[in-house]
């Protein structure tokens, strides 16, 4: 057998190279590059093997390592998960800054590989810099916490350990139903150690990506329990976007008439003027969606977890004979409220339901009724977009402006915050992948690096990151790699003095938003809502951004923001467009709740009135358990 001796870290890198992905007769090779920043755990091995072959796998700088996954992850997304990046990281605090990453790309079922340096496998320096001694067990170390938020982790003890190890990772990431990060920990000596491979083992490799179809017996009962709906209603998740099966959705919806509500995920699904584009779905969910989702008796979701935003913590569905049927690549998904389950991909199954359903539609009433209300929420949108009852900009009037700026195809990125619920509402979504908020883990600081991930998978593209500030402060350093890279992000920041989001959040529970405002400390306290003080921290952050390499423009109203926004498109790097937004003007919730339960005692009335409030709305609550 003939064999290419090489060290572990020269191997990893040679196979990653050679990984090729194929869905509908398309290939493209998986991975774009490598993210990393070097240390004692990983400078000698896959920094050393980068190094030596720069024609294998591009190697791209970072300044912190939680943002370059958040960047592969944006990337991914982008790619509709059939491109990725890998991360490597030295030992210790390099590699356990990924883990935030590592959760995020596995709760948002995203694929990411992670190459974390580790504490020597031979154990003759023990313990080393930064290693993590266990009392009870001598093989763990800090790239154990990696485990519980990894899809697929492996420790790669030895050199012939490689081999499966890489081919399991390659089989969970390129899978649509069970991907997410991917962790494989590198004993910093194993990774400089050589061995014989395999010359197989780097031969040209294709992942087939299928699209196969549920059950003909399971698509069969699904077609006759939506034949027999009155008030049908389809919920549209990311999985309809990630199966590029938007254009099967419009087809199945312009001849049945099924309206469509969109999870924060799948908004993009249908563009927003289509006539059964219901908008946004849940707890960030518009007038319409909401509306139509309390008397849906067939809900029909396709491509969605089902996270508590979406259902309203289990009070949207409130017709009590409402069944579910759910298409999903992942059984889990598929399973949820207790669904007929079409376990397949979307696009494929949707295009088979739709000659299932030829010949029937929703009723004619039904079908003016959702389209009555998607007319009246856009008017509610338009109405949002201009509203302003104080000095300073509201938020929606913000993201109106950037909305009318932006052209179809240019893509709108934020993750946490109270943007991402009303972006969720507002955002005129006219491109399937026009729309990127990073809502299952909803971290903060995702913003700006998973914007870079977008632009590095869409150049061509106008890329706007709108963030507040609160997340910019957490991580805004990968602007320098925005600069370094040459990909230009228009990055909106929204100061509103503060955890503007979980003030309000903390406001409804009754704490007077509590440890959420930017004050200076005064007897012993931070400053809450109703404290009349004007002792804002001296922080510039648009000077900030200046010093990262951003170019910095400051406007005051809505009509200079316009105008900077403008200004922005001619600009050749990244822009941080820097603008004080009101606190307090808010988007107002519509026929929707969470689940977030206030203390059931407290000496505070105003926190006893909230619990009363929570409990009357948490009675709407329910089980979907109706076969």
């Amino acid at each position: 057998m003939k064999t290419t001796r090489l060290t572990v870290a020269q191997a990893l890198v040679r196979f990653l190279a050679g990984q090729v992905v194929e869905r509908d007769g398309v290939e493209r090779r998986f991975f774009a590059g490598c993210f990393g920043i070097f240390g004692h755990g990983n400078v000698a091995g896959v920094g050393e093997a980068l190094h030596e072959r720069p024609d294998l796998l591009t190697y791209y700088q970072a300044r912190n390592e939680q943002a370059m996954v958040h960047t592969a992850v944006g990337y991914a997304r982008m790619k509709n998960r059939l491109s990725a990046f890998a991360c490597t990281t030295s030992v210790g605090p390099g590699a356990t800054n990924m883990v935030t990453g590592a959760a995020l790309a596995t709760v948002n079922r995203v694929p990411v590989l992670l190459l974390p340096g580790d504490v020597f496998a031979a154990r003759r320096a023990e313990p080393v810099l930064q290693q993590v001694e266990s009392p009870g067990r001598g093989d763990v170390s800090a790239n154990d916490c990696f485990i519980p938020v990894s899809r697929y982790f492996d420790r790669v003890e030895r050199p012939e350990q490689l081999v499966s190890a890489v081919l399991a990772a390659m089989r969970v990431l390129t899978s649509q139903a069970e991907t997410g990060a991917v962790t494989l920990a590198l004993p910093q000596d194993v990774q400089t150690e050589a061995h014989d491979f395999p010359a197989e083992f780097f031969e040209h490799r294709i992942w087939h990506v299928p699209r196969p179809l549920p059950d003909a017996a399971a698509l069969a009962r699904s077609a006759e329990l939506i034949r027999t709906a009155r008030r049908p209603l389809l919920v549209a998740g990311g999985g309809v976007i990630y199966s590029e099966a938007t254009e099967a959705l419009r087809a199945l919806v312009d001849t049945t008439g099924i309206p469509v509500g969109e999870t924060q995920a799948g908004k993009g699904a249908l563009s927003f003027d289509h006539p059964c584009a219901a908008g946004a779905i849940g707890a960030t969910g518009t007038l319409a969606a909401n509306r139509l989702a309390a008397s849906a008796d067939v809900v029909i979701g396709v491509g969605t977890r089902w996270s508590d935003f979406t259902t309203g913590s289990r009070t949207a569905f409130q017709n009590p004979h409402v069944r579910f049927v759910n298409v999903n690549i992942a059984e889990l998904d598929a399973a949820k409220h207790s669904a007929t389950m079409l376990v397949g991909d979307a696009r494929a199954t949707l295009e088979r339901l739709a000659e299932l359903l030829d010949g029937w539609s929703a009723e004619a009433p039904y079908r003016a009724e959702a389209a009555g209300l998607a007319k009246e929420w856009d008017a509610e949108v338009t109405r949002l977009y201009a509203r302003s009852k104080t000095p300073l900009p509201a938020q929606s009037e913000v993201i109106g402006v950037v909305n009318a700026v932006s052209a179809p195809t240019d893509v709108v990125v934020s993750a946490a915050g109270s943007l991402p619920g009303d972006l969720h509402k507002l955002w005129r979504t006219r491109d399937p992948k026009g729309y990127h908020v990073e809502y299952g883990f909803s971290c903060m600081g995702y913003e700006i690096a998973g914007g870079l991930g977008v632009k590095l998978a869409a150049p061509e593209r106008e890329v706007y990151v709108l963030v507040g500030d609160g997340s910019y402060l957490m991580l805004a350093q990968e602007i320098v790699t925005s600069v370094q890279e040459d990909c230009k992000l228009t990055i909106v920041l929204l100061d509103n003095e503060g955890f503007a989001s979980i003030g309000s959040l903390s406001r409804s529970l009754g704490t007077d938003g509590f440890g959420t405002r930017y004050r200076y400390r005064r007897d012993d306290s931070l400053g809450l809502d109703s404290e009349e003080r004007d002792d804002a921290l001296p922080v510039d952050l648009a000077a900030n951004a200046a010093s990262l390499g951003a170019h910095v423009l400051r406007p005051g109203t809505i009509g200079e923001l316009r105008t900077a926004l403008e200004e922005a498109r001619s600009i050749d790097r990244t822009v941080v467009i820097y603008i004080a937004v009101d606190r307090y003007e808010g988007v107002p919730g519509y026929d929707s709740w969470w689940d977030v339960p206030p203390a059931e005692v407290s000496e505070t009335e105003a926190v006893r009135e909230a619990r009363r409030s929570y409990e009357q709305a948490g009675a709407a609550q329910r089980p979907y358990l109706r076969p």
